[in-house]
């Protein structure tokens, strides 16, 4: 026991601290530092311990018997507050005893006596563990055990700082320790709060349980138990990653799918996340008013407890390996036999791998939650943003077109989610590098300024670079957005760019545009390597400025200070190193950051001034719009609707009719709320259902279009699809009402995706139906069908607002109104009108005359379609057993398990990419050999006296200076691999989506294919190549390190060589788990894109229907789904990084422990300090290396994503040489179908099944049958959209399937029947090809009714087409298409149903144009209007893909047993019930 007191006390008779006897005065025994009160202090240390151990294992027990909702498991101010406070106290007294330690063993060269140091050190700790686990943690604690704790703690801090008050008032003097037990107090009392204040929201948590569980117990449970572990893991758990054990063994023995990934815990999910967010911003806007709350400020503040937690972490790590170096100089100090006190060595080996744990698991929680709020901020980011577009105005969508929308996702959003990680590198660097002064300062003395001077020159070469890379990032952006707005544009509208043969010119013009932002990218990317170069030979200056000061200082060099300098600066070269990546990102998050926040804070759409759910007393109207001027753009000096008045009751149907242009559409989306009121007013009461003119349907199956979110009422689900003559469809369909629908309804006719709409709208029930010109698009007999059944038998009661050009409809409504340039001519009944208005009876009898009334035939009306309940419930439920393998869409490819090297040879395998990878490759592993040389030369000659100082100095720098000149060849080397590589992959990219057949663009989703042209090109344009070189960077480095202490103490090699092994079967283990979390990311991120670019094409829609929050529920699920897998990818990443610091931590300490056994002299101190300075390196460079590696798993992946579209099988060729037809080829038009025989997929059924007929050159035929027997199929065969498998089409003595498609195309005419125009100029959708001159295009406009509104706009040919055409009508752009065709002069012209959105009055004009100009054309005319085709040449008639019967009209009018005398005496029929209503 004696020589225990001896070694704590230092003396046997138990003196105090100054060596006065224990029986001396009770004022000795009480002092602050003597051994009692240290003996104390440490027993008191003990006891603390103990309860907190009880605390530990109480919460077990209880943790099984509690529920804490997630929304109750926040920190409060009061917790933080605590655990920062008693968290930097615990650190004082760790360094304040480590630091007695220093200074006793440096004057006393001995530890002993303990009593002081030790309990300061011991006492630091276990406050660190105790306070920061209650103060954080305490909720998981029982309540009774967690205030005794605090209670105890806060009457032993009391004792001890009244026992140090009273030192200082005895001895007059104030201790540092008295000053650190006051504020011990303080800290102790803060925990006393939290243990009673802090968790109160836990002791009432069972107040909410039936709340949150009521009702849905089993859906909760489902979730819950879904939910990633991590939100359950416990406080060592989170620390060690242990959580993620189970999904990572999952990973290993099977590839992981989606269905595998747990859901992020509430508190992270996209819906928290976001209300948190808005709550904030609308709190600082209320407490504001005056000024707008910034967007940036309430993102920091709604994460703000996480930022300072997270800072926390990353300053521990950077004070933790910051005491390397003086850690290495100490084994210097003992390698000379210097030793401070017996068995250092051996306490400086424990430290030194204590410390580098340390190191690890701050650094570890540092990055992981820093990404954690990554995730989050980019989380609520997209769902802002996604919001927003639904609210967003029409002069905002001008400026936010929907292909920049989805950069602001897909690219903005995901470049802030970075920033977070970097955020805390932009002021740990700077601490770091302070701290490395003050150790060389330590180690060199006054030649630190010299170091300091070389470091502030580097940071100056940088400033005017930074500011450049900010201007050219912001270029680049806007590029991009050009770039992706121009192929968003060509793909969705890739149909008719393969019609009109136009794919050429559109690849060109997106070339070009990529040509701009290369030009942006190559000069990003060369500062970027201007930077990587400064801050990588960095280094180099400051030794060269380091030790030219010491040589001329005369500060002497040996083995001590000159590798304490070196392994200082080894530590600090990799941060140093990251600069340049710190400050591109930061750029990069600002840029977007400006984008975003200018989005989010565009001007808005104001509906609710307009829709009114009830109409307060008001019963009889329900829609009044008094005195109301209208207009889609903002400041125009003439509105699109002028002095509009009309008050419509209840129950009310009015059709609108006017010429195209005259303002019907925009009416119905004033009354929407859509178009700003300019003065007036418009108020509506009660719901409304809409149907557009442009049908937008969206990907899923037709049972979900129908219900549109409404829950499934199966009587009311069936009256819709008979109402809507859908059950004849549906039992063609291959699984009924379960079949998938491609994007945009693509796999559907027209007539099919009007009917949907009309279905969607149908079953919704709304007080108010808005119905834009349904009819259109469905053939005559369906048209009368559904007209009937609908609109006067479904809808009666309702309020019916119909836009229509068919004026066989107007008797049957109770007003007519007749619009003419933005305004209201008549409002009336349909007699009413014919009787008083001229206008009104020049458009019925433009009608008859389109008509042809002279062949009208004495028909009756055919019955209704009655259909019995029980064939509906067959069709509707026979078919529900749905195979996804067989549907239309497919589910998005993925590689699986280990794909090795292959994405990386497929990224080097362009221009020259093995090349230059092998060049920066050498490059770097010489400018690493260059590094180990001049360290090897220092540690050979540092003590060698036949070397002078100066000679020694110079070959140091002469070889580090050369080392850079292979940094320089390495930087540039990557900038040309990075362009070479991305304008190859780019190139194929497009050159294989623009030769893609239809039939690939019918079954994958946009959101796919616009997910890979953005995000993952902007990550292999910016990310991939410097992320591979840095990669194999780290890497050489990391082995370089373990070779260099390998070859010193090659003992080492007993525990290196396993551990090597063990670190490359973890790595193993880990990539079987990561590389499917970040394909499943890939896969997931498509979903994300696809809905935002549906939910933009349909806004107006979602809208009318009120459905915004709905589908943004949706999004929100979609972001959480692509969240959780990169949640789990770099949780994955850290989990592995820890193991492996772990290890290479056993390797320093096993080669520190090696020089300290073997005997002294074994080793020179130089070799020693060389050795100790990689060693301390290594673990950083472990962790660069690993995170590079995990960094460039992640990016390849996008590389083969971009891969897995660079090859789809193509179309035939455009060009075949020896096959090209004559120049003026068709000469004639004589068109011969021989046996045609077409399907869309070699597993789906026939579409046409062996068509064989002839069209005469100069004939006018007719196609007619009813909707979805295969009419635009035989249009898609004759322009080669789809390959026949059997029979073959001849046009004038050429087989059109040996010509190149760009020949066959390009030679014939075409009027589509979805009119298409292209963001640009009037002009430029005339002519993108700029064949004609001027004179022409206004010729032309002129012949197609168009010159008028052209020349009403101010710029005329130079007038504006924004995105999809929008600010033209629908009737306009069927004109526009018309145009095309009248410039293209084709003998084969090819019209399908391109009237349909025209009123009769302009068809019949447009019918004679045609005549004229085609005279001797041969016309083909897909017709739903029997009379457009009745004065045709001859007529086809198709039924079910089969040529039903092909003759002049007359003759088949005669035979009443013909399909087309039953067509046309339909239409007739439905004319006369219209007109008989």
């Amino acid at each position: 026991m004696e020589d225990f007191w001896t070694l704590f006390c230092g003396v046997s008779d138990c003196g105090n601290s100054n060596g006065k006897s224990c029986s001396s005065d009770l004022i000795s025994l009480t002092h602050p530092s003597s051994y009692i009160t240290n003996a104390l202090t440490i027993g008191f240390d003990v006891l603390l311990l103990g309860l907190f151990l009880i605390n530990i294992f109480s919460k077990v027990v209880s943790s099984r018997r509690t529920n804490i909702p997630p929304r109750y498991c926040g920190i409060s101010r009061l917790q933080l507050f605590s655990a920062i406070f008693n968290a930097l106290l615990a650190l004082v007294y760790l360094f304040f005893g480590i630091w007695m330690l220093e200074e006793k063993l440096r004057k006393n060269h001995d530890m002993t006596p303990l009593h002081g140091w030790f309990s300061a050190s011991f006492h630091g700790a276990i406050w660190l563990v105790v306070s920061l686990t209650v103060s954080l943690r305490g909720n998981n604690f029982p309540k009774v055990l967690l205030r005794l704790l605090a209670i105890v703690s806060v009457l032993f801090a009391g004792t001890t700082s009244l026992l140090s008050l009273f030192s200082v008032i005895v001895d007059e003097k104030v201790t540092l320790k008295a000053a650190f037990d006051v504020l011990y107090f303080l800290g102790a009392g803060l925990l006393l709060m939290c243990s009673f204040k802090g968790f109160n929201a836990y002791e009432d948590s069972h107040l909410y349980a039936p709340l949150n569980g009521a009702g849905n117990d089993t859906s909760k449970s489902e979730s819950v138990d879904h939910v990633t572990p991590f939100a359950k893991a416990g406080f060592l758990s989170r620390m060690s990653f242990w959580w993620l054990n189970s999904l990572m063994k999952r990973g290993r023995e099977n590839p992981l799918s989606e269905k595998d990934i747990p859901s992020l815990r509430e508190a992270d999910q996209a819906n928290s996340c976001y209300l948190t967010f808005v709550e904030l911003f609308d709190r600082q806007n209320r407490a504001h008013p005056s000024k707008q709350a910034s967007i940036l400020w309430t993102i920091v503040k709604c994460h703000r407890k996480e930022i300072i937690i997270s800072g926390f972490f990353a300053f521990l790590k950077i004070v933790t390996v910051s005491s390397g170096p003086l850690l290495l100089n100490a084994f210097i100090e003992v390698a000379e036999g210097n030793e401070s006190f017996q068995y250092e060595g051996y306490v400086l080996a424990v430290v030194l791998f204590f410390a580098k744990i340390l190191e690890s698991l701050s650094q570890r929680q540092w990055y992981f939650r820093s990404r954690l709020i990554g995730v989050k901020i980019k989380s609520l980011l997209t769902a802002a943003i996604y919001k927003k577009q639904f609210r967003l105005s029409n002069a905002a969508k001008l400026v936010h077109s929907s292909g920049e929308i989805m950069n602001y996702v897909t690219v903005d959003a995901y470049r802030i989610g970075e920033f977070p990680y970097w955020f805390h590198q932009t002021w740990t660097t700077s601490f770091q590098l302070c701290l490395a002064l003050l150790v060389l300062f330590h180690a060199v003395g006054l030649a630190t300024i010299a170091s300091l001077v070389a470091i502030i020159l580097t940071v100056l070469c940088n400033t005017p670079v930074a500011k450049l890379q900010h201007k050219f990032q912001t270029k680049l952006m806007v590029a991009q957005d050009d770039r992706l707005k121009a192929i968003s544009e060509a793909l969705v509208n890739m149909k008719v760019l393969k019609l009109y043969a136009w794919e050429t010119h559109f690849k060109n013009v997106i070339e070009k545009l990529r040509a701009v932002e290369e030009k942006w990218l190559s000069a990003v990317q060369l500062r970027r390597a201007y930077n990587t170069f400064l801050f990588w030979a960095s280094p180099v200056l400051v030794s060269a400025a380091t030790f030219g000061a010491c040589y001329f200082l005369g500060v002497p060099l040996s083995a001590s200070n000159v590798f304490t300098f070196v392994a200082t600066l080894r530590l600090v070269q990799d941060p140093i190193r990251t600069i340049p990546d710190v400050i591109g990102v930061v750029i990069q998050a600002k840029v977007s950051f400006s984008r975003i926040v200018k989005f989010l804070e565009a001007s808005e759409l104001e509906t609710s001034s307009v829709r009114n759910e009830s109409n307060g007393g008001n019963i009889d109207y329900s829609i009044l719009v008094k005195s109301a001027d209208l207009s889609w753009e903002e400041n125009l000096s003439k509105p699109t609707l002028r002095n509009i008045n009309l008050e419509i009751r209840s129950g009310q149907k009015i059709a609108i009719c006017g010429e195209v242009g005259s303002g019907k559409s925009t009416l119905l989306a004033a009354i929407l709320g859509e178009v700003s009121v300019v003065q007036g007013s418009v108020q509506v009461f009660g719901t409304i259902a809409y149907v557009s003119q442009s049908s937008w349907i969206q990907t899923g199956s037709i049972r979900d279009n129908v219900l549109f979110g409404a829950p499934i009422d199966s009587l009311r689900y069936q009256e819709t699809l008979e109402k809507c003559s859908l059950l004849k469809d549906l039992e063609l369909l291959p699984y009924g009402d379960h079949t998938e629908i491609g994007e945009r309804g693509v796999n559907l006719s027209g007539g099919q995706k009007q009917r949907i709409q009309l279905a969607r709208a149908l079953y919704q029930n709304a007080d108010i139906y808005l119905l834009d010109d349904p009819f259109s698009a469905v053939d005559a007999h369906t048209a009368t069908s559904v007209f009937n059944d609908y609109v006067i038998g479904a809808l009666s009661g309702k309020t019916v607002l119909l836009v229509t050009h068919q004026v066989d409809f107007l008797p049957a409504f109770d007003s007519v109104l007749l619009m003419e340039d933005g305004e209201i001519l008549h409002i009336g009944p349909y007699n009413e009108l014919m009787s008083s208005s001229k206008e009104f009876q020049d458009l019925v009898h433009a009608h008859k005359e389109t008509a042809g009334s002279e062949r009208l035939t004495e028909v009756s009306v055919p019955k209704g379609h009655d259909v019995i309940k029980q064939e509906l419930q067959k069709t509707t439920d026979d078919k529900s057993a749905v195979s996804d393998g067989d549907q239309l869409i497919k589910k998005e490819e993925r590689e699986e398990g280990d794909t090795g090297l292959k994405p990386y040879i497929q990224y080097l395998n362009q221009n020259k990419g093995f090349f230059l990878f092998t060049l920066a490759a050498l490059s770097h592993l010489s400018f690493v050999l260059c590094q180990i040389s001049q360290n090897s030369w220092m540690a050979v000659n540092v003590d060698n006296s036949n070397i002078s100082p100066l000679k020694l100095i110079v070959v140091y720098l002469v070889i580090g200076f050369g080392s850079t000149l292979f940094l320089l060849c390495r930087s540039l080397s990557t900038v040309v691999l990075g362009m070479q590589s991305s304008h190859s992959l780019f190139s194929q990219l497009l050159h294989s989506l623009f030769r893609a057949p239809m039939s690939f663009y019918d079954s994958t989703p946009l959101g796919r294919i616009l997910s890979r042209v953005s995000q993952d090109l902007s990550i292999v344009d910016l990310d991939v190549p410097f992320g591979l070189i840095f990669a194999v960077g780290a890497t050489t480095n990391a082995y370089s390190n373990l070779v260099v202490l390998a070859v010193v103490t090659w003992q080492v090699l007993f525990v290196s060589i396993p551990m090597v092994y063990l670190a490359i079967r973890l790595q193993r283990y880990y990539f079987a788990s990561a590389k499917e979390f970040m394909r499943i990311n890939g896969t997931t991120k498509s979903f994300v894109a696809n809905h935002l670019a549906e939910s933009i094409a349909g806004s107006m829609i979602i809208r009318a229907f009120k459905e915004e929050e709905r589908f943004f529920q949706k999004n929100l699920e979609l972001i959480d789904t692509n969240a959780s897998p990169f949640f789990h990818s770099f949780a994955a990443n850290e989990w592995l990084i820890q193991r492996l610091e772990t290890l290479s931590a056993t390797v320093l300490a096993s080669s520190a422990l090696c020089m300290v056994l073997l005997p002294t002299g074994t080793f020179t101190p130089g070799f020693i300090g060389m050795a100790l300075s990689y060693g301390l390196s290594l673990n950083m460079s472990l962790v660069f290396s690993i995170q590079n590696q995990c960094s460039l798993a992640n990016y390849i992946i996008s590389v083969e994503r971009i891969h897995q579209y660079m090859h789809i099988q193509s179309e035939a060729p455009e060009i075949i040489e020896e096959k090209r037809p004559p120049v003026n080829w068709p000469t004639m038009g004589r068109v011969d179908i021989q046996d045609l025989q077409i399907k869309y997929r070699a597993d789906a059924p026939l579409v046409l099944r062996g068509i064989s007929c002839t069209f005469e050159a100069g004939h006018k035929i007719g196609i007619v049958g009813r909707t979805g027997s295969g009419k635009t199929t035989l249009i898609g065969a004759l322009f080669r959209l789809v390959e026949p498998v059997g029979g073959r089409i001849i046009v004038d003595g050429v087989d059109i399937s040996t010509v190149g498609l760009h020949d066959l195309r390009s030679r014939f005419g075409i009027i589509p029947q979805d009119p298409t125009l292209f963001t640009g100029t009037v002009r430029y959708n005339l002519d993108p090809l700029g064949q004609n001159s001027d004179q022409e295009i206004w010729e032309v406009l002129g012949k197609c009714q168009l010159r008028e509104a052209v020349q009403d706009k101010e710029e005329g040919l130079d007038s504006l087409v924004v995105e999809d055409g929008s600010n033209w009508s629908m009737g306009q752009r069927q004109l526009f298409c018309l145009g095309r065709a009248l410039l293209r002069r084709s003998r084969i012209l090819v019209l399908d149903e391109a009237t349909a959105s025209i009123d009769n009055a302009t068809d019949m004009i447009l019918q004679k144009t045609i005549r004229t100009e085609f005279v001797d054309c041969t016309v083909i005319t897909v017709a739903h209007r029997i009379p457009t085709v009745m004065d045709c040449t001859k007529v086809l008639a198709i039924s079910d893909g089969k040529l039903m019967e092909y003759d002049e009209p007359a003759k088949l009018m005669k035979n009443d047993g013909s399909l087309f005398a039953r067509l046309v005496n339909e239409y007739w029929s439905h004319y006369q019930s219209a007109e008989s209503h």
